[in-house]
């Protein structure tokens, strides 16, 4: 034997011997053994949708009970167009397939409760599934006694940036909202501005061309996507004089415009060094992505409208955005969240989750979690909840100079007051919204919002 394996052998069997005695003897089966501890069985015992409104936006959260008295998950499962569409398929549907099922088998209960109807994706579908998946991520916190984001890995950060939006209806007015935002702590500001055509609103609409005088389901939004395209670059210049760089400025085109006209915006806003631009085109028109990235380096966020992994895989492999804006219950909840963020790690895209105020506290406390564990964070859409939020959902996600704190609670942190809950019931849904469905051109043409 050569010296140096002889030695080798000594000094491995010496070490083997000190750590051996050092280890407490214990049975294999000895409750006191180091990881003798097991997660309790658990079964689901009902599975069930709660509507409610108390910012007079319809939410939907699905709460998830197991046969332990009082340990319960909560999700969100908001689809505020079609609210009561995805409680159907909640109450009717996932609650038997689910019942009687391990909670802590969470990818095997997404996987096959994702296949279970056969056709899958779309929105009614995929947030019902979230409602059940965020749920059971909240349950697994509760019983291992720790918040979500330690499951997925621990802190990458020690609080969650965010932006939010200023909307006005000239540069000024724009102006003052965004230093109003800047006093509050923020730096990240989304600017919305649709031009000197009157009355515009958050995305260029001109409110006042609604016909009162139509038949509701008849009544036409105008929109002007001309003079929205030579307005909002306008707008960034006047912001950039007056504020100057000590503000990232952001702004949704919300698929609105024409793509070649997308274009020619994304390329009159680079000189003022847009955080980013969202949504420059619609999903059906994805092809235009590669067009663009070559004709400008303004950074693109995009994804808020996905409901299937066809329509982000192409654009993240050949880097074509750089930032992931999917609405994560509109996916199917945090398991796949987890898995595109963790694909898009690998290609240089960061995290820009959809944040609105369709989205319910739970949902919001779903995304600060996931933003405070993975390394390619790059902001988070973020809101001031409201006090009747406060009270119907206590453990809302907590801003402070414009981040979302850390929630160290166990789970998801959220809970749900289900009495006062039910003081913010949910109206029917519409047959069609005015503002997405009636979103027209001047000549009476429809187009994407």
């Amino acid at each position: 034997m050569q010296r140096r394996d002889w030695l080798g052998s000594v000094l491995a069997g010496a070490g083997a011997g000190a750590l051996a005695s050092a280890r407490p003897a214990f049975a294999a089966d000895d409750p006191q053994a180091p990881g003798s501890e097991r997660l309790p069985d658990l079964t689901i015992r009902d599975v069930r949708a709660i509507l409610t409104a108390p910012a007079g936006i319809r939410l939907v959260v699905v709460k998830v009970e197991t046969d332990q008295d009082g340990l319960y998950g909560l999700g969100c499962a908001t689809f505020t167009q079609r609210a009561k569409l995805v409680a159907a398929a909640v109450d009717q549907f996932l609650k038997p397939f689910l019942v009687g099922k391990s909670p802590l088998e969470i990818d095997d209960v997404w996987q096959s409760a994702h296949l279970s109807s056969y056709w899958r994706h779309g929105p009614v579908l995929n947030n019902a599934l979230s409602g059940v998946d965020m749920a059971l991520w909240d349950i697994l916190g509760k019983v291992a006694g720790m918040p979500v984001h330690r499951l997925f890995g621990g802190k990458c950060r020690q609080k969650v940036p965010t932006y939010r939006s200023v909307r006005g209806e000239t540069p000024e007015e724009v102006e003052d909202g965004v230093r109003s935002l800047m006093e509050q702590g923020q730096r990240h500001v989304r600017i919305q501005y649709g031009g000197r055509s009157g009355g515009a609103s958050t995305y260029g609409v001109r409110t006042g061309a609604i016909d009162e005088a139509q038949p509701e389901n008849r009544r036409t939004v105008a929109f002007d996507p001309v003079a929205y395209a030579r307005e909002v670059p306008r707008l960034f210049e006047h912001l950039r004089a007056t504020i100057g760089d000590d503000i990232e400025l952001l702004h949704d085109v919300h698929e609105r415009i024409p793509p070649i006209q997308a274009i020619r915006l994304v390329k009159a806003v680079e000189p003022f060094r847009p955080f980013f631009i969202e949504d420059p085109f619609s999903p059906e028109d994805a092809d235009y992505f590669t067009h663009l990235r070559a004709q400008s380096a303004v950074p693109i966020a995009m994804g808020e409208l996905f409901t299937n992994p066809r329509e982000w895989l192409p654009l993240v492999t050949d880097r074509l955005i750089d930032f992931m804006r999917i609405h994560i219950s509109m996916i199917g909840g945090l398991t796949p969240a987890r898995k595109v963020a963790s694909l898009c790690e690998f290609f240089g895209v960061r995290t820009a989750w959809h944040g609105p105020g369709d989205l319910s506290p739970v949902g919001h406390a779903a995304n600060v979690h996931l933003d405070l564990a993975v390394p390619n964070f790059g902001i988070q859409e973020g809101r001031i909840f409201s006090q009747a939020e406060q009270d119907v959902f206590p453990g809302c996600p907590e801003m402070i100079d414009g981040a979302f704190q850390p929630i160290d609670r166990p789970g998801l942190g959220v809970d749900l007051d289900e009495s006062l809950a039910a003081r913010f019931p949910v109206g029917d849904d519409p047959p069609f919204d005015m503002h997405w469905g009636n979103l027209r051109l001047d000549d009476g043409t429809v187009i994407h919002p």
